[in-house]
């Protein structure tokens, strides 16, 4: 499965998506485009799924009838993620075209 992070997605989780073809808008060159330019680049491009932390995205677009999946996380911070890269990871292999999950990941926990 073709995967794009988007400019706010830590890269380091991409060696968590193992099987996945992983690109970032970095990489694509795409991190300055606007949210509805960006998800139809990355659909045009054969992308199948977008992981993003833009919680606004999923409430700005409509994913209805588009072949592109979105996978929001609830946070950024690498030092959360990096302990809960199995959630992240499955929500992408569960992603169906045209679908929308937001992955909450635990805080860290500081006593």
């Amino acid at each position: 499965m073709r995967v794009l992070f988007d400019h706010n997605v830590p890269d380091r989780l991409r060696r968590s998506l193992t099987g996945h073809d992983v690109f970032t808008a970095d990489e694509m060159l795409w991190a300055q485009i606007d949210n509805g330019r960006l998800l139809r680049a990355t659909e045009d491009a054969g992308f199948e799924v977008m992981v993003t932390a833009d919680k606004n995205l999923s409430y700005q677009q409509n994913l209805s009838g588009r072949k592109l999946a979105l996978v929001v996380l609830s946070t950024n911070n690498w030092n959360i993620i990096q302990r809960h890269t199995e959630l992240v990871a499955n929500s992408v292999d569960a992603a169906q075209p045209g679908s929308f999950q937001l992955v909450t990941i635990p805080p860290v926990d500081t006593d």
